[in-house]
């Protein structure tokens, strides 16, 4: 069964985003970000290109020819890149079961706070097992 962390974040977004990718990679993941829609999509594009200037995180937009490990995507279910799930849309792709792991990442917004409520509402209701992390950045 598909096992669900919640990070809730108090700090950059962005950059807890790409911290999170990168340390999912770097422990050998495949994984596919599902983001809110295109602005979203080509804003972590260019945050994985700066974050780090001493690593290469390889990843590409969902519509690019090239293969990496790292697929972001926004309006389409992935045809591969089964194994992580980080979920940015605010709502729970109709495919997100078929990962061995999702991670839901809370907006820091307190309005948008309220899709990661009834999203934790719905995998607790379905009986996944969830985890909560709350995440302050310095």
């Amino acid at each position: 069964m598909t096992k669900i962390d919640f990070y809730q974040v108090n700090g950059d977004e962005a950059l807890f985003t790409c911290r999170l990718i990168d340390q999912v990679y770097r422990r050998g993941h495949q994984i596919y970000v599902h983001t809110s829609g295109e602005q979203q999509a080509k804003h972590l594009d260019d945050h994985l290109w700066i974050f780090r200037p001493d690593a290469f995180v390889p990843h590409v937009t969902h519509d690019s020819e090239h293969e990496a490990p790292i697929r972001i995507g926004f309006d389409h279910e992935p045809d591969d890149h089964q194994d992580v799930l980080v979920n940015l849309s605010g709502d729970i792709p109709l495919f997100f079961s078929r990962f061995d792991r999702v991670a839901e990442v809370v907006p820091v917004d307190q309005n948008s706070r309220e899709s990661a409520r009834k999203n934790y509402a719905f995998y607790k209701e379905r009986g996944y097992v969830l985890e909560y992390h709350n995440i302050n950045q310095s």
